[in-house]
């Protein structure tokens, strides 16, 4: 069963995914940790990531699909996989086809998290990260016990820079410029399914749950 999540940054798509590879045993495939990850290594890619993960750009697609050919190529992701934040471009859609397409492998579903964009504001600007061990926070909706002290390691809680507000009103222009035309690309192959991101995560989590067991 191989998926792909499609929305806006801050729409659930990581918190759901995380459900599915409990269910189904197969990987989440985010591209956003990935290269966080290389930022974090100080790696040849972080570095180059970096300046627009920074300004809420996107990672150019020579970049990101090099490093998903590589994971999908993985032991694990060969029961199926769900790419989270990948593709974002029709390009990168173009590209991911080509890949499936010559390993004899397709996607089974696209689902598209539907959300109003001034709740997404509210969602990432509160976000606060620790910088000691990574785990993530929110000023509203899970807080520390400590007020900028991570619960688990008690290290010093942070906003990444592409969680400010300038930087994620950035963020959702580029998605609208250049990622919402794949809702349209998918729709064509019918590979669509639209789920509200509204509700709650047990709705979202049993709307996803309905469309794979459609299949």
């Amino acid at each position: 069963m191989n998926l792909i999540f499609l929305g806006p940054p801050g729409a659930g798509k990581g918190t759901q995914a995380n459900l599915l590879v409990g269910t189904y045993g197969i990987p989440q495939i985010s591209t956003g940790d990935i290269l966080r990850s290389a930022v974090a290594n100080q790696t040849s890619l972080g570095i180059t990531a970096k300046s627009y993960m920074d300004a809420g750009s996107l990672v150019p697609d020579e970049v990101v699909v090099g490093i998903v050919n590589e994971r999908l190529a993985a032991d694990d992701c060969a029961a199926g996989f769900i790419l989270d934040g990948f593709p974002r471009t029709v390009a990168q859609a173009d590209a991911l086809g080509g890949m499936l397409q010559g390993a004899g492998r397709s996607i089974a579903h696209v689902i598209s998290f539907e959300v109003d964009y001034a709740v997404l504001v509210d969602r990432l600007t509160g976000r606060r990260m620790c910088r000691a061990c990574g785990r993530g926070f929110h000023v509203l909706y899970d807080r520390p016990s400590v007020e900028g002290r991570c619960d688990s390691c008690g290290g010093e809680l942070y906003q990444r820079d592409d969680d400010k507000v300038e930087t994620i009103r950035r963020r959702l222009d580029v998605y609208d410029e250049q990622t919402v035309p794949l809702k349209l690309y998918y729709e064509r192959a019918s590979l669509l399914r639209k789920v509200d991101a509204l509700g709650s995560i047990e709705s979202v989590s049993q709307s996803i749950q309905n469309i794979v067991a459609s299949r």
